[in-house]
């Protein structure tokens, strides 16, 4: 009987071992030929799935964008809004060690996208996950107001941006500096943000 392969379970085992290339050495050090050494592959079986660098690229890229989504979409909307909104912030924030390996991978790919000249293919994936997570804390302030918990006279719009702000700017020092921001430390800025909300 001819063996099964998943084909799904070895492309994202190739991403994760280009993850762990780009965390080690740098996006520059991931080609097909070290992403293959580091997932015990030989060139030519890579290839086989990713012809191109590219390809390869935009594949790890997106399976941390689907990570991400599957966990936020797997929340349970149960408790107050206060406290759903807290476990949605959660999950985009690197407070464990696979969510502190995608954000280190998201990183590296936009600060490669920022080198790209032009619009590449790391600056569609950017936009969109810039996108993705600007529509999550708009759904997350829209929440709070639909329940009639945000103070009056706030501007949706505008907290939205700044809910946004305060997320990338924590996410960024829980990563660069964990013993400071600490996965503790990052839950209660994210409370006391939402808290200042409320009525």
């Amino acid at each position: 009987m001819p063996k099964i392969v998943d084909h799904v379970t070895r492309r994202e085992e190739i991403a994760e071992a280009l993850w762990r290339v780009v965390r080690r050495d740098g996006i520059r050090a991931a080609s097909v030929r070290t992403v293959a050494a580091e997932a015990g592959w030989s060139a030519g079986a890579v290839r086989h799935y990713f012809p191109d660098q590219d390809g390869l690229l935009s594949f790890a890229m997106d399976l941390v964008s689907r990570r991400v989504t599957e966990r936020v979409n797997a929340i349970e909307a149960k408790g107050t809004v206060p406290a759903i909104v807290l476990r949605y912030l959660d999950e985009v924030l690197p407070l464990d060690a696979e969510r502190r390996a995608e954000f280190d991978i998201w990183l590296a790919f936009m600060a490669q996208a920022q080198a790209e000249s032009g619009a590449g293919t790391l600056h569609a994936h950017v936009d969109t996950v810039h996108e993705e997570l600007r529509g999550l804390c708009e759904s997350l302030v829209r929440a709070l107001s639909e329940a009639g918990l945000l103070k009056d006279g706030l501007d949706v719009r505008r907290e939205v941006e700044r809910l946004h702000a305060l997320l990338d700017g924590v996410a960024l020092h829980a990563a660069i500096q964990p013993h400071r921001t600490t996965p503790t430390r990052a839950r209660q800025l994210m409370r006391h943000h939402v808290e200042s909300l409320l009525r």
